[in-house]
């Protein structure tokens, strides 16, 4: 059994090629979003975020012989703990990390972390579209409050996301809802039917919409800024899937024989 660790939009189609190489697979995801793969016997999922002791346990529980860590890049303290945990219970550990999707090249603003992006965001003076999540929208909403900036979210209609919003201060009409990726004419409407000045993004590559962001914001005039990524300390890294899946075949194979199918004793 391989432990995926999921919750972007590569999970699905990784967890595809690691059934494909024959694998038995257990998805785990924060969300209950479901999980687009169809009927494909070889994958299951659970959903529910997972403690360090709950990991260990079920890898215990399901004799899982690898975790491949597709979590969002963004996401440091799960991926050091899913590391960790394998590293105590003897198994192997690979990750997935998307490529980026911007450089300082294309004129934006970095940031080192929630918390100075949320100050240049303000410093501008202008109305903020968030697009980050609704994780740190509570950094963001106490700087506009002080700064007194309209702050506009959009987050993923998911109760919990609403929630946190609604708590961080933000009234329902600058909170909204939608499934990304968005395209840049959808990212320009919303920026001109709120007036914004400056947009706030992670570096979430091709996959989480950002060069969209990057053309509408420059079409649009906006500041763009990126909350920088986290470092990535893991020597089990890839940001090509095909390239991790011939590893795990390799790794789990028996050692006197050529790769077989992860499933082979």
């Amino acid at each position: 059994m391989i432990l995926l660790l999921g919750g972007t939009s590569e999970t699905a189609p990784l967890a595809e090629a690691i059934a494909d190489a024959g694998c038995e697979v257990l998805v785990s995801t924060a969300t209950d979003v479901p999980l687009a793969v169809g009927n494909r016997p070889r994958i299951s999922h659970r959903s529910g975020r997972l403690t360090e002791v709950e990991m260990t346990e079920l890898i215990r529980e399901r004799a899982v012989r690898a975790i491949v860590d597709a979590t969002h890049p963004y996401a440091s303290n799960v991926r050091a703990t899913a590391e960790r945990v394998a590293a105590e219970t003897g198994i192997l550990y690979l990750t997935f990390i998307r490529p980026g999707g911007v450089g300082e090249e294309d004129g934006v603003r970095f940031a080192a972390d929630h918390s100075e992006a949320a100050r240049l965001a303000c410093e501008a003076g202008k109305p903020i579209l968030l697009t980050v999540g609704s994780k740190n929208v509570g950094v963001y909403a106490a700087e506009a409050v002080c700064c007194n900036i309209p702050l506009f979210a959009r987050v993923l209609p998911h109760p919990d996301s609403l929630q946190l919003c609604r708590s961080a201060g933000l009234s329902d009409d600058h909170i909204i809802t939608g499934r990304g990726p968005f395209t840049a004419d959808e990212n320009s409407r919303l920026i001109r039917q709120f007036g914004i000045g400056v947009v706030i993004t992670k570096d979430s590559g091709e996959a989480g919409g950002v060069p969209a962001k990057l053309e509408a914001a420059r079409a649009e005039r906006c500041l763009l800024i990126v909350v920088g990524r986290p470092p990535q300390q893991s020597a089990h890294a890839f940001n090509d899937m095909q390239a991790l899946v011939d590893e795990l075949r390799q790794r789990l194979a028996p050692s006197s024989s050529a790769p077989q199918p992860c499933t082979q004793p």
